[in-house]
Protein backbone atom coordinates (compact mmCIF):
# COMPACT_ATOMS: atom_id res chain seq x y z
CA UNK A 1 0.00 0.00 0.00
CA UNK A 2 2.76 2.43 0.93
CA UNK A 3 4.70 1.48 -2.21
CA UNK A 4 1.65 2.26 -4.36
CA UNK A 5 1.11 5.58 -2.62
CA UNK A 6 4.75 6.55 -3.09
CA UNK A 7 4.39 6.12 -6.86
CA UNK A 8 1.52 8.60 -7.07
CA UNK A 9 2.81 11.88 -8.41
CA UNK A 10 -0.19 14.22 -8.76
CA UNK A 11 -1.08 16.43 -5.81
CA UNK A 12 -3.92 18.91 -5.28
CA UNK A 13 -2.42 21.84 -7.22
CA UNK A 14 -1.36 19.65 -10.14
CA UNK A 15 -4.85 18.16 -10.37
CA UNK A 16 -6.41 21.63 -10.24
CA UNK A 17 -4.02 22.76 -13.00
CA UNK A 18 -5.08 19.83 -15.18
CA UNK A 19 -8.74 20.79 -14.74
CA UNK A 20 -8.17 24.49 -15.37
CA UNK A 21 -5.90 23.75 -18.33
CA UNK A 22 -8.57 21.49 -19.82
CA UNK A 23 -11.33 24.09 -19.48
CA UNK A 24 -9.30 27.14 -20.48
CA UNK A 25 -7.66 25.14 -23.23
CA UNK A 26 -9.05 27.16 -26.10
CA UNK A 27 -12.81 27.24 -25.64
CA UNK A 28 -13.03 30.79 -24.27
CA UNK A 29 -10.97 32.12 -27.18
CA UNK A 30 -13.32 30.39 -29.63
CA UNK A 31 -16.81 30.86 -28.18
CA UNK A 32 -16.74 34.28 -26.48
CA UNK A 33 -17.99 36.07 -29.60
CA UNK A 34 -20.73 33.51 -30.14
CA UNK A 35 -21.74 33.85 -26.48
CA UNK A 36 -22.08 37.64 -26.83
CA UNK A 37 -24.04 37.28 -30.08
CA UNK A 38 -26.57 35.07 -28.29
CA UNK A 39 -26.50 36.43 -24.73
CA UNK A 40 -26.06 40.13 -25.56
CA UNK A 41 -25.84 42.18 -22.33
CA UNK A 42 -26.58 39.10 -20.22
CA UNK A 43 -23.57 37.13 -21.50
CA UNK A 44 -22.01 36.89 -17.98
CA UNK A 45 -25.25 35.24 -16.78
CA UNK A 46 -25.09 32.78 -19.69
CA UNK A 47 -21.57 31.76 -18.64
CA UNK A 48 -22.82 31.41 -15.06
CA UNK A 49 -25.64 29.06 -16.14
CA UNK A 50 -23.24 26.84 -18.06
CA UNK A 51 -20.84 26.83 -15.11
CA UNK A 52 -23.52 25.72 -12.67
CA UNK A 53 -24.27 22.68 -14.87
CA UNK A 54 -20.55 21.83 -14.87
CA UNK A 55 -20.25 22.32 -11.09
CA UNK A 56 -23.17 20.01 -10.27
CA UNK A 57 -21.78 17.39 -12.66
CA UNK A 58 -18.31 17.63 -11.08
CA UNK A 59 -19.81 16.06 -7.92
CA UNK A 60 -20.55 12.83 -9.81
CA UNK A 61 -17.13 12.87 -11.46
CA UNK A 62 -15.42 13.34 -8.10
CA UNK A 63 -17.26 10.42 -6.48
CA UNK A 64 -16.81 8.08 -9.45
CA UNK A 65 -13.13 8.98 -9.87
CA UNK A 66 -12.41 7.99 -6.26
CA UNK A 67 -14.29 4.68 -6.54
CA UNK A 68 -13.20 3.74 -10.09
CA UNK A 69 -9.82 5.38 -10.79
CA UNK A 70 -8.86 4.71 -14.40
CA UNK A 71 -7.27 6.44 -17.38
CA UNK A 72 -10.53 5.59 -19.13
CA UNK A 73 -12.41 8.12 -16.98
CA UNK A 74 -15.88 8.61 -18.45
CA UNK A 75 -15.65 5.35 -20.42
CA UNK A 76 -15.11 3.34 -17.24
CA UNK A 77 -17.91 5.12 -15.32
CA UNK A 78 -20.51 4.33 -17.99
CA UNK A 79 -19.34 0.72 -18.19
CA UNK A 80 -19.64 0.30 -14.44
CA UNK A 81 -23.15 1.71 -14.25
CA UNK A 82 -24.82 0.35 -17.36
CA UNK A 83 -22.84 -2.76 -18.30
CA UNK A 84 -22.07 -3.93 -21.81
CA UNK A 85 -25.26 -2.88 -23.59
CA UNK A 86 -25.80 -0.86 -26.73
CA UNK A 87 -26.44 2.35 -24.75
CA UNK A 88 -23.04 2.24 -23.07
CA UNK A 89 -21.26 1.44 -26.31
CA UNK A 90 -23.05 4.20 -28.20
CA UNK A 91 -22.29 6.76 -25.48
CA UNK A 92 -18.63 5.79 -25.47
CA UNK A 93 -18.42 6.24 -29.24
CA UNK A 94 -20.24 9.58 -28.79
CA UNK A 95 -17.50 10.57 -26.33
CA UNK A 96 -14.87 10.01 -29.00
CA UNK A 97 -16.92 11.97 -31.56
CA UNK A 98 -17.31 14.81 -29.04
CA UNK A 99 -13.53 14.92 -28.62
CA UNK A 100 -13.27 15.25 -32.41
CA UNK A 101 -15.69 18.21 -32.24
CA UNK A 102 -13.61 19.80 -29.45
CA UNK A 103 -10.48 19.41 -31.54
CA UNK A 104 -12.29 21.03 -34.45
CA UNK A 105 -13.28 23.98 -32.25
CA UNK A 106 -9.70 24.51 -31.09
CA UNK A 107 -8.35 24.22 -34.64
CA UNK A 108 -11.03 26.63 -35.91
CA UNK A 109 -10.02 29.14 -33.22
CA UNK A 110 -6.31 28.70 -34.06
CA UNK A 111 -7.04 29.40 -37.72
CA UNK A 112 -9.21 32.43 -36.91
CA UNK A 113 -6.65 34.08 -34.61
CA UNK A 114 -3.73 33.17 -36.88
CA UNK A 115 -5.38 34.81 -39.87
CA UNK A 116 -5.72 38.15 -37.99
CA UNK A 117 -2.01 38.83 -38.60
CA UNK A 118 -2.70 39.11 -42.35
CA UNK A 119 -4.78 41.47 -44.53
CA UNK A 120 -8.53 41.09 -44.13
CA UNK A 121 -8.97 40.12 -47.78
CA UNK A 122 -6.89 36.96 -47.21
CA UNK A 123 -8.29 35.97 -43.80
CA UNK A 124 -11.09 33.68 -44.99
CA UNK A 125 -8.80 31.33 -46.92
CA UNK A 126 -5.95 31.61 -44.41
CA UNK A 127 -8.25 30.47 -41.61
CA UNK A 128 -8.66 27.14 -43.42
CA UNK A 129 -4.92 26.95 -44.16
CA UNK A 130 -3.89 27.54 -40.53
CA UNK A 131 -6.67 25.26 -39.26
CA UNK A 132 -5.40 22.39 -41.39
CA UNK A 133 -1.70 23.02 -40.77
CA UNK A 134 -2.00 22.94 -36.95
CA UNK A 135 -3.96 19.65 -37.02
CA UNK A 136 -1.41 17.97 -39.31
CA UNK A 137 1.58 19.41 -37.45
CA UNK A 138 0.43 18.29 -34.00
CA UNK A 139 -0.58 14.90 -35.34
CA UNK A 140 3.03 14.45 -36.44
CA UNK A 141 4.22 15.70 -33.02
CA UNK A 142 2.04 13.08 -31.30
CA UNK A 143 3.35 10.34 -33.59
CA UNK A 144 7.01 11.25 -33.08
CA UNK A 145 6.65 12.01 -29.38
CA UNK A 146 4.63 14.53 -27.44
CA UNK A 147 6.94 14.66 -24.40
CA UNK A 148 8.54 17.99 -25.29
CA UNK A 149 5.19 19.70 -25.74
CA UNK A 150 3.81 17.90 -22.70
CA UNK A 151 6.61 19.23 -20.48
CA UNK A 152 5.79 22.80 -21.51
CA UNK A 153 2.06 22.38 -20.87
CA UNK A 154 2.13 23.73 -17.31
CA UNK A 155 4.02 26.85 -18.49
CA UNK A 156 1.50 27.40 -21.29
CA UNK A 157 -1.42 27.03 -18.85
CA UNK A 158 0.22 29.53 -16.51
CA UNK A 159 0.89 31.95 -19.36
CA UNK A 160 -2.65 31.96 -20.76
CA UNK A 161 -4.26 32.28 -17.31
CA UNK A 162 -1.89 35.18 -16.52
CA UNK A 163 -2.85 36.90 -19.79
CA UNK A 164 -6.56 36.46 -19.08
CA UNK A 165 -6.15 37.78 -15.52
CA UNK A 166 -4.27 40.79 -16.93
CA UNK A 167 -7.11 41.31 -19.41
CA UNK A 168 -9.58 41.32 -16.50
CA UNK A 169 -7.41 43.39 -14.14
CA UNK A 170 -6.84 46.20 -16.65
CA UNK A 171 -10.19 46.09 -18.44
CA UNK A 172 -12.44 46.00 -15.38
CA UNK A 173 -11.67 49.68 -14.65
CA UNK A 174 -13.05 50.91 -17.96
CA UNK A 175 -16.29 48.89 -17.97
CA UNK A 176 -19.33 50.94 -18.97
CA UNK A 177 -22.36 49.90 -16.93
CA UNK A 178 -24.81 51.07 -19.62
CA UNK A 179 -23.50 48.29 -21.89
CA UNK A 180 -25.40 45.75 -19.77
CA UNK A 181 -28.87 46.78 -20.89
CA UNK A 182 -31.29 43.82 -20.56
CA UNK A 183 -32.06 42.43 -24.02
CA UNK A 184 -32.91 38.75 -23.76
CA UNK A 185 -33.77 38.37 -20.08
CA UNK A 186 -37.46 38.59 -20.98
CA UNK A 187 -36.99 35.18 -22.57
CA UNK A 188 -35.13 33.03 -19.99
CA UNK A 189 -35.07 30.02 -22.30
CA UNK A 190 -33.08 32.00 -24.87
CA UNK A 191 -30.58 33.04 -22.17
CA UNK A 192 -30.19 29.45 -20.97
CA UNK A 193 -29.76 28.39 -24.60
CA UNK A 194 -26.94 30.89 -25.00
CA UNK A 195 -25.20 29.33 -22.00
CA UNK A 196 -25.68 25.81 -23.32
CA UNK A 197 -24.32 26.52 -26.80
CA UNK A 198 -21.06 27.61 -25.16
CA UNK A 199 -21.18 24.82 -22.56
CA UNK A 200 -18.27 23.02 -24.20
CA UNK A 201 -16.01 25.80 -22.84
CA UNK A 202 -16.38 24.02 -19.46
CA UNK A 203 -15.89 20.47 -20.76
CA UNK A 204 -12.24 20.02 -19.78
CA UNK A 205 -12.69 19.46 -16.03
CA UNK A 206 -13.39 15.78 -16.72
CA UNK A 207 -9.73 15.34 -17.72
CA UNK A 208 -8.97 15.11 -13.99
CA UNK A 209 -10.74 11.72 -14.04
CA UNK A 210 -8.16 10.30 -16.46
CA UNK A 211 -5.36 10.97 -13.95
CA UNK A 212 -7.14 9.54 -10.88
CA UNK A 213 -4.79 6.53 -10.66
CA UNK A 214 -1.84 8.86 -10.09
CA UNK A 215 -3.41 11.26 -7.57
CA UNK A 216 -2.09 11.36 -4.01
CA UNK A 217 -4.72 10.85 -1.27
CA UNK A 218 -7.54 10.70 -3.89
CA UNK A 219 -10.44 10.63 -1.40
CA UNK A 220 -9.64 14.20 -0.35
CA UNK A 221 -7.65 15.52 -3.29
CA UNK A 222 -9.99 14.65 -6.19
CA UNK A 223 -13.21 16.30 -4.90
CA UNK A 224 -11.34 19.45 -3.85
CA UNK A 225 -9.54 19.59 -7.21
CA UNK A 226 -12.75 19.24 -9.22
CA UNK A 227 -14.66 21.89 -7.28
CA UNK A 228 -11.74 24.34 -7.11
CA UNK A 229 -11.04 24.10 -10.85
CA UNK A 230 -14.68 24.55 -11.90
CA UNK A 231 -15.39 27.43 -9.48
CA UNK A 232 -12.20 29.25 -10.53
CA UNK A 233 -13.10 28.94 -14.23
CA UNK A 234 -16.70 30.07 -13.63
CA UNK A 235 -15.37 33.26 -11.99
CA UNK A 236 -12.78 33.70 -14.75
CA UNK A 237 -15.31 33.34 -17.57
CA UNK A 238 -17.91 35.59 -15.93
CA UNK A 239 -15.31 38.33 -15.39
CA UNK A 240 -14.02 37.98 -18.97
CA UNK A 241 -17.60 38.34 -20.22
CA UNK A 242 -18.14 41.42 -17.99
CA UNK A 243 -14.99 43.12 -19.31
CA UNK A 244 -15.80 42.22 -22.93
CA UNK A 245 -19.41 43.41 -22.95
CA UNK A 246 -18.53 46.40 -20.76
CA UNK A 247 -15.84 47.74 -23.10
CA UNK A 248 -16.96 46.90 -26.65
CA UNK A 249 -20.28 47.30 -28.42
CA UNK A 250 -22.27 44.16 -29.13
CA UNK A 251 -22.20 44.88 -32.87
CA UNK A 252 -18.38 45.12 -32.91
CA UNK A 253 -18.01 41.83 -31.04
CA UNK A 254 -20.47 40.04 -33.32
CA UNK A 255 -18.72 41.31 -36.47
CA UNK A 256 -15.44 39.84 -35.17
CA UNK A 257 -16.86 36.94 -33.20
CA UNK A 258 -14.25 34.41 -34.40
CA UNK A 259 -11.54 36.38 -32.55
CA UNK A 260 -13.68 38.43 -30.16
CA UNK A 261 -11.35 38.27 -27.17
CA UNK A 262 -8.55 40.02 -29.08
CA UNK A 263 -10.97 42.72 -30.26
CA UNK A 264 -12.20 43.18 -26.68
CA UNK A 265 -8.66 43.97 -25.48
CA UNK A 266 -8.19 46.83 -27.96
CA UNK A 267 -10.09 49.63 -26.14
CA UNK A 268 -7.85 49.52 -23.06
CA UNK A 269 -4.67 47.79 -24.31
CA UNK A 270 -4.55 49.02 -27.91
CA UNK A 271 -2.99 47.06 -30.76
CA UNK A 272 -0.50 45.57 -28.31
CA UNK A 273 -3.40 44.03 -26.40
CA UNK A 274 -4.97 42.70 -29.59
CA UNK A 275 -1.70 41.02 -30.61
CA UNK A 276 -1.01 39.75 -27.08
CA UNK A 277 -4.40 38.04 -26.89
CA UNK A 278 -3.97 36.66 -30.41
CA UNK A 279 -0.59 35.14 -29.50
CA UNK A 280 -2.04 33.74 -26.25
CA UNK A 281 -4.91 32.24 -28.27
CA UNK A 282 -2.48 30.58 -30.70
CA UNK A 283 -0.42 29.07 -27.88
CA UNK A 284 -3.50 28.08 -25.91
CA UNK A 285 -5.37 26.42 -28.76
CA UNK A 286 -2.23 24.68 -30.02
CA UNK A 287 -1.51 23.20 -26.58
CA UNK A 288 -5.19 22.22 -26.27
CA UNK A 289 -5.11 20.47 -29.66
CA UNK A 290 -1.97 18.61 -28.66
CA UNK A 291 -3.39 17.49 -25.31
CA UNK A 292 -6.79 16.57 -26.77
CA UNK A 293 -5.25 14.64 -29.67
CA UNK A 294 -3.20 12.72 -27.13
CA UNK A 295 -6.27 12.04 -25.00
CA UNK A 296 -8.71 11.33 -27.84
CA UNK A 297 -6.41 8.77 -29.47
CA UNK A 298 -6.16 7.00 -26.12
CA UNK A 299 -9.92 7.17 -25.62
CA UNK A 300 -10.33 5.41 -28.97
CA UNK A 301 -7.72 2.87 -27.85
CA UNK A 302 -9.51 2.22 -24.55
CA UNK A 303 -12.91 1.96 -26.23
CA UNK A 304 -11.49 -0.46 -28.82
CA UNK A 305 -9.87 -2.48 -26.04
CA UNK A 306 -13.25 -2.58 -24.30
CA UNK A 307 -14.77 -4.00 -27.46
CA UNK A 308 -16.64 -1.02 -28.86
CA UNK A 309 -14.48 0.01 -31.81
CA UNK A 310 -12.55 -2.04 -34.42
CA UNK A 311 -9.62 -4.09 -33.11
CA UNK A 312 -7.22 -2.25 -35.43
CA UNK A 313 -7.48 0.72 -33.04
CA UNK A 314 -5.96 -1.48 -30.31
CA UNK A 315 -2.71 -1.79 -32.24
CA UNK A 316 0.18 0.34 -31.05
CA UNK A 317 3.23 1.52 -32.96
CA UNK A 318 6.16 2.87 -30.92
CA UNK A 319 3.96 2.30 -27.86
CA UNK A 320 1.35 4.74 -29.21
CA UNK A 321 -2.16 4.08 -30.63
CA UNK A 322 -1.27 5.47 -34.07
CA UNK A 323 -4.37 4.22 -35.94
CA UNK A 324 -6.69 5.93 -33.44
CA UNK A 325 -4.65 9.14 -33.71
CA UNK A 326 -4.75 9.22 -37.52
CA UNK A 327 -8.48 8.49 -37.71
CA UNK A 328 -9.17 11.16 -35.06
CA UNK A 329 -7.07 13.71 -36.98
CA UNK A 330 -8.75 12.90 -40.30
CA UNK A 331 -12.23 13.42 -38.84
CA UNK A 332 -11.06 16.65 -37.19
CA UNK A 333 -9.76 18.03 -40.50
CA UNK A 334 -13.16 17.37 -42.05
CA UNK A 335 -15.30 18.90 -39.28
CA UNK A 336 -13.07 21.96 -38.70
CA UNK A 337 -13.05 22.92 -42.39
CA UNK A 338 -16.64 22.08 -43.33
CA UNK A 339 -18.74 23.44 -40.44
CA UNK A 340 -18.97 26.97 -39.01
CA UNK A 341 -18.38 28.00 -35.39
CA UNK A 342 -22.06 27.82 -34.41
CA UNK A 343 -22.52 24.30 -35.81
CA UNK A 344 -19.36 23.04 -34.12
CA UNK A 345 -20.42 24.57 -30.78
CA UNK A 346 -23.90 23.07 -30.95
CA UNK A 347 -22.53 19.60 -31.79
CA UNK A 348 -19.91 19.72 -29.04
CA UNK A 349 -22.13 21.16 -26.34
CA UNK A 350 -24.96 18.73 -27.08
CA UNK A 351 -22.58 15.78 -27.08
CA UNK A 352 -21.12 16.66 -23.69
CA UNK A 353 -24.50 17.51 -22.15
CA UNK A 354 -25.70 14.01 -23.11
CA UNK A 355 -22.52 12.43 -21.73
CA UNK A 356 -22.53 14.45 -18.51
CA UNK A 357 -26.20 13.62 -18.00
CA UNK A 358 -25.27 9.94 -18.39
CA UNK A 359 -22.39 10.29 -15.89
CA UNK A 360 -24.76 11.89 -13.37
CA UNK A 361 -27.18 9.01 -13.95
CA UNK A 362 -24.28 6.57 -13.48
CA UNK A 363 -23.44 8.00 -10.08
CA UNK A 364 -27.10 8.04 -9.07
CA UNK A 365 -27.24 4.34 -9.92
CA UNK A 366 -23.97 3.55 -8.13
CA UNK A 367 -24.51 5.92 -5.18
CA UNK A 368 -24.14 3.19 -2.55
CA UNK A 369 -20.79 2.06 -3.96
CA UNK A 370 -19.51 5.62 -4.39
CA UNK A 371 -20.86 6.89 -1.04
CA UNK A 372 -22.80 9.69 -2.74
CA UNK A 373 -25.85 11.77 -1.99
CA UNK A 374 -28.09 10.34 -4.67
CA UNK A 375 -30.28 13.44 -4.98
CA UNK A 376 -27.34 15.57 -6.16
CA UNK A 377 -26.66 13.25 -9.09
CA UNK A 378 -30.37 13.03 -9.91
CA UNK A 379 -30.45 16.84 -9.91
CA UNK A 380 -27.42 16.81 -12.22
CA UNK A 381 -29.21 14.46 -14.63
CA UNK A 382 -32.28 16.73 -14.65
CA UNK A 383 -30.19 19.89 -15.12
CA UNK A 384 -28.24 18.38 -18.03
CA UNK A 385 -31.48 17.17 -19.65
CA UNK A 386 -33.11 20.59 -19.25
CA UNK A 387 -30.03 22.27 -20.67
CA UNK A 388 -30.07 19.90 -23.65
CA UNK A 389 -33.75 20.71 -24.23
CA UNK A 390 -32.96 24.44 -24.21
CA UNK A 391 -30.16 23.89 -26.72
CA UNK A 392 -32.42 21.86 -29.02
CA UNK A 393 -35.16 24.49 -28.68
CA UNK A 394 -32.76 27.20 -29.78
CA UNK A 395 -31.50 25.10 -32.69
CA UNK A 396 -35.02 24.34 -33.94
CA UNK A 397 -35.97 28.02 -33.87
CA UNK A 398 -32.76 29.60 -35.12
CA UNK A 399 -30.64 27.06 -36.98
CA UNK A 400 -32.71 24.00 -37.93
CA UNK A 401 -30.01 22.66 -40.27
CA UNK A 402 -27.78 22.13 -37.23
CA UNK A 403 -30.43 19.85 -35.75
CA UNK A 404 -29.89 17.44 -38.64
CA UNK A 405 -26.12 17.57 -38.05
CA UNK A 406 -26.65 16.78 -34.36
CA UNK A 407 -29.08 13.97 -35.19
CA UNK A 408 -26.57 12.54 -37.67
CA UNK A 409 -23.83 12.60 -35.01
CA UNK A 410 -26.02 10.72 -32.52
CA UNK A 411 -27.27 8.22 -35.09
CA UNK A 412 -23.69 7.61 -36.22
CA UNK A 413 -22.52 6.88 -32.67
CA UNK A 414 -25.26 4.36 -31.92
CA UNK A 415 -25.52 3.07 -35.50
CA UNK A 416 -21.82 2.23 -35.71
CA UNK A 417 -22.02 0.56 -32.31
CA UNK A 418 -25.09 -1.50 -33.28
CA UNK A 419 -23.65 -2.70 -36.60
CA UNK A 420 -20.23 -3.43 -35.15
CA UNK A 421 -21.63 -5.44 -32.25
CA UNK A 422 -23.88 -7.42 -34.56
CA UNK A 423 -21.02 -8.51 -36.81
CA UNK A 424 -18.28 -9.02 -34.22
CA UNK A 425 -19.99 -9.94 -30.96
CA UNK A 426 -17.28 -8.14 -28.95
CA UNK A 427 -18.23 -7.14 -25.42
CA UNK A 428 -17.12 -4.47 -22.97
CA UNK A 429 -14.51 -5.22 -20.34
CA UNK A 430 -14.63 -3.53 -16.93
CA UNK A 431 -11.38 -2.46 -15.34
CA UNK A 432 -12.64 -2.42 -11.73
CA UNK A 433 -14.99 -4.66 -9.78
Amino acid sequence: MNETSSRKSIGYWSAVSIGIGGMVGGGIFAVLGLAVELGQGETPIAFMFAGIVALITSYSYAKLSVRYPSEGGTVEFLNQAFGSGLVTGGLNVLLWLSYVVMLSLYAYAFGSYGSTFFPESHQAILRHVFTSIIIVLLTVVNIVGAKVVGKSEEWIVGFKVAILLTFIGVGIWSVKIQQFQPTVVSNPLQLISAGMIIFLAYEGFELIANTANDVKNPEKTLPRAYYSAVIFVILLYVLIALVTVGNVSIDTIVQSKDYALAVAAKPFLGNFGFNLIAVAALLSTASAINATLYGASRVSYIIAKDGELPEILEEKIWNRPIEGLLITSAFTLFVANIFDLSSISIMGSAGFLILFGAVNASNARLHQKTGSQRWISILGTIVCSTALFALIWYTVNNSPKDLFILAFMLCSAFGVEFVYRKFTGRSITKIHN
